[in-house]
């Protein structure tokens, strides 16, 4: 076998997040870098925690860019505040800083520290960093700086520090780094794929399979429960674009059409729309891999569980599988839209969900692969241009256009040969890859380009 160069060591719940709505790189990012923020105060000394007046926070790239549509200010002021993504109030989050004197009390080891909207600097400048969405938040007295922390938010809510010794790394039972590896494993150890991605959670996180299981079940119902609640609200969703709701219409719609063809997609719409329009109003999601992406794999999951029945066994089997399509997607490329576009979300989503829909449908490492591809191929070149910079235009619709390619996608797989397919998983990530590194900064969430450009919130 040949050697694995970094092997893969994320984890499953590392790449699916519960956590508020609407961005996992400008929403959930900020907020978890902000709570290690708070978190670190207590590492200062009492003398100089004492001295301290204010926090600033200063927000670069692609944050900066669209933050104020993305919710990053409030998210930098409730990780401040000692929220975090999966456990806090969305709806408590979303009336963060709604006055203009609103002042926050950040506390750590007894000392209260004023934070409001005017410590917050959307940055005009460029700062030299290899990262599209970099934050820096200050501790200061006065002009002078006490402590400061540099972070970047990478995309899917994963956060790095600037300086922060890597910790080794856990080592997989199973290593692979792209799709050639994994499917070299597969065939050298003769074991399923599912229980590969098994196998090396238990190693990476030290969980056991009970564990592991009732964490995905919980990752299940939060997708659930975020199509439930979509596709029974109506109304407009917040911002100035004053866009309305669509979920709810087309799934009564799916009910009146009886039996006819058009049923099917219609549901399939719905569902992916449902999450997304819940992610657009601020409301929990799961990350799939991103916040903005995250109507595809629910509305799939959804489908399965109440049209075709599956058990919940194979969905979170099928959750597995994605998850591996979705970290060589990540491992050798990028999920960030503010780094290679929304090819990088959307397409990565649909892959995922695609190569999930052969899973479960009984088919093998070859169709798995050719159904991933498929998907990805498709979306190559896919911009990312918020209208105004918020999550709504053309992000929800596109995640229902996504769920139904990655269904198209599991078709065309399933009717094919894998030994005749010409275009391999991994030649395609690398192009994404190399797209995304071509592609103008305009299209990628800063709302300079496409049709964050031409069409405007009025």
């Amino acid at each position: 076998m040949s050697k694995v160069l970094e092997p893969i060591v994320t984890s499953i719940f590392d790449l699916f997040k519960i956590g508020p709505g609407p961005s996992s790189s400008h929403t959930i990012g900020p907020m978890a870098a902000a709570y290690n923020f708070q978190k670190s105060l207590q590492s200062i000394s009492d003398k100089k925690l004492q001295r301290a007046n204010a926090i600033e926070v200063h927000l670069f790239g692609s944050l900066s860019a669209t933050g104020r549509g993305h919710g990053t200010d409030r998210a930098v002021t409730a990780g401040l505040l000692g929220w975090e993504p999966e456990t806090c109030d969305s709806k408590a989050l979303s009336g963060l800083l709604s006055g203009d004197k609103d002042v926050y009390a950040v506390r750590a080891k007894g000392v209260s520290i004023s934070f409001s909207r005017k410590n917050i600097y959307f940055e005009k400048s460029k700062l030299k960093s290899s990262f599209a969405n970099t934050l820096i938040i200050k501790l200061v007295s006065g002009r002078k700086v006490i402590f400061e922390k540099e972070y970047y938010s990478i995309g899917g809510g994963f956060i790095k520090c600037k300086g922060q010794s890597k910790d080794k790394s856990p080592e997989p039972v199973y290593a692979y780094s792209n799709m050639a590896g994994l499917k070299e494993t597969l065939s050298k150890s003769g074991i399923s794929i599912k229980d590969l991605a098994l196998a090396n959670e238990k190693a990476i996180t030290l969980k056991d399979e009970n564990d592991i299981d009732k964490k995905l079940d919980k990752i299940i119902l939060a997708m659930e429960a975020s199509v439930k609640s979509g596709i029974h609200t109506e109304g407009v969703l917040p911002g100035p674009i004053g866009l309305s709701r669509k979920a709810s219409l087309l799934y009564k719609r799916a009910h009146s059409f009886g039996d006819a063809p058009d049923r099917f997609l219609t549901y399939l719409n719905a569902y992916a729309l449902a999450a997304s329009e819940e992610n657009a109003a601020g409301s929990r999601v799961v990350t799939a891999p991103t916040s903005g992406s995250c109507g595809v794999i629910p509305a799939i999951l959804y489908l399965l569980k109440y049209h075709f029945h599956i058990s919940g066994d194979l969905l979170r089997e099928g959750l597995l599988v994605a998850a591996v399509i979705g970290f060589i997607a990540k491992h050798n490329a990028s999920i960030s839209g503010a780094e290679v576009g929304c090819q990088g979300e959307i397409g990565v989503a649909s892959s995922m969900a695609a190569g999930m829909l052969a899973y479960i449908n009984g088919y093998n490492i070859g169709i798995i692969e050719n159904a991933a591809e498929i998907a990805l191929e498709h979306h190559l070149g896919l911009t990312c241009d918020p209208v105004g910079g918020y999550v709504q235009i053309p992000c929800i619709e596109r995640n229902a256009v996504a769920a139904v390619e990655a269904y198209n996608a599991y078709l065309l797989a399933s009717a094919g040969d894998p030994s005749k397919q010409k275009l391999k998983f991994d030649q395609v990530v690398s192009a994404m890859r190399d797209t995304g590194r071509h592609m103008s900064v305009n299209y990628k969430e800063t709302s300079k380009g496409g049709l964050a450009k031409c069409v405007t919130c009025c």
